[in-house]
């Protein structure tokens, strides 16, 4: 038996967006352990929460309401990114990738959202 998100390809892809910004921050510099690091986990992981908020018992409106903040939660991601890459705390290579991973991301959520009627 599972929870109906777990079944969204868009939550999986979050979780792993997730943990991959995770170990991302893990490298920045000790200085920003309360501003970047902390910014961009805690919007990282909003992606993946508020998909699966949205998911359970909520009517349609409400789940829309829902991946709208996932979706807000994804652009303040790739801010945060490209925020580490004017740092030098990742490389370009490695801000393509998920900036590219968060783009396609993306879509696929504004896709899932304009499903819900």
């Amino acid at each position: 038996m599972k929870f109906k998100f777990e079944k969204l390809l868009i939550w999986e892809k979050a979780m792993d967006l997730g943990d991959d910004i995770d170990a991302i921050a893990d490298r920045f510099p000790k200085k920003e352990i309360y501003n970047l690091s902390s910014q961009i986990r805690r919007a990282a992981d909003s992606i993946a929460l508020n998909i699966s908020e949205g998911s359970i018992g909520q009517s349609n409106p409400e789940q829309r309401r829902f991946i709208g903040y996932s979706i807000r939660s994804l652009a303040e991601v790739v801010t945060c990114l490209h925020k580490a890459k004017r740092r030098n705390y990742i490389v370009e290579e490695e801000f393509n990738k998920h900036y590219e991973f968060s783009f396609h991301l993306m879509n696929m959520m504004i896709a899932f959202r304009n499903k819900i009627k």
